[in-house]
């Protein structure tokens, strides 16, 4: 299995603190995010390489991050949010240039923060042969699960329904950016992707999918953070802190 860091946005959310450097590389909890993800992938025997992918405004920055890890660089040459490739397409180009076909893909976005095991997570979608899956954190706050896809699934779990920032959510199970993609299904993202569809967001994707093939919900429990504005990243970063016994702090700094 390979594992693929999603890292191609530009955080425009965030600017002043991303004009210069990438979202994935802000310090959470005394550490760059893209660390904790590091360390969640690491911790899965069958992930047998890691990969990032970024864009060309970014990727000197990862590039010296990753010196010394076990982390591989990929700049998809884009160089504004006007000329992004978008995730799905950005998995696509990692793939076909690693010439993945026959691999299972681990792709997860680097700012995509959490407690949950990702060895438990693997186990669970081993157990579904031949299936994909996406990781289900169940919101406690209704109105807001109309920020992320929302998702329905059967008693076994399978997806029979996905939408995409829905206006009126039907329940508050929303998908978070941690994929397993079989290996028979990378053609499908090609597919997905030949025809036209939407190039970003990668729920776009499951909700394509699970109508041609099958694809499980993991649900898992404990703090999901999704970092998008600064009052994301201060929380995270502050619950972070104090489990690392590090003192909060009022305003996020990049010290």
């Amino acid at each position: 299995m390979k594992g693929l860091i999603l890292a191609a946005g530009y955080a425009t959310r965030l600017r002043p603190l991303t004009d210069d450097l990438p979202k994935q590389l802000l310090p959470v909890g005394g550490r760059p995010m893209a660390d904790w993800i590091v360390g969640k992938l690491d911790e899965v025997d069958d992930i047998d390489e890691v990969h990032l992918v970024t864009n060309a405004r970014y990727a000197e920055q990862f590039e010296r991050w990753a010196h010394g890890k076990n982390v591989r660089v990929h700049d998809d040459g884009t160089t504004s949010n006007d000329d992004r490739l978008g995730a799905i397409a950005d998995v696509g180009f990692v793939a076909d240039r690693e010439r993945w076909d026959g691999e299972d893909l681990f792709v997860i976005a680097g700012d995509n923060l959490f407690e949950f095991s990702l060895v438990d997570y693997v186990a669970f979608w081993r157990a579904k042969e031949g299936a994909s899956a996406i990781a289900l954190y169940e919101h406690p706050v209704r109105e807001l699960a109309s920020h992320y896809g929302v998702v329905e699934v059967d008693e076994d779990g399978r997806v029979t329904d996905f939408v995409e920032k829905p206006e009126n959510p039907a329940s508050n199970l929303i998908a978070t950016a941690a994929y397993i993609y079989d290996r028979s299904h990378l053609a499908l993202l090609r597919a997905y992707l030949a025809d036209g569809n939407p190039p970003d967001q990668p729920g776009n994707f499951i909700a394509w999918l699970h109508t041609r093939a099958p694809v499980y919900g993991y649900r898992f429990d404990g703090e999901w953070f999704d970092i998008g504005d600064s009052t994301q990243l201060r929380e995270a970063d502050n619950r972070l802190r104090r489990r690392a016994g590090l003192p909060e702090r009022d305003a996020y700094t990049l010290e």
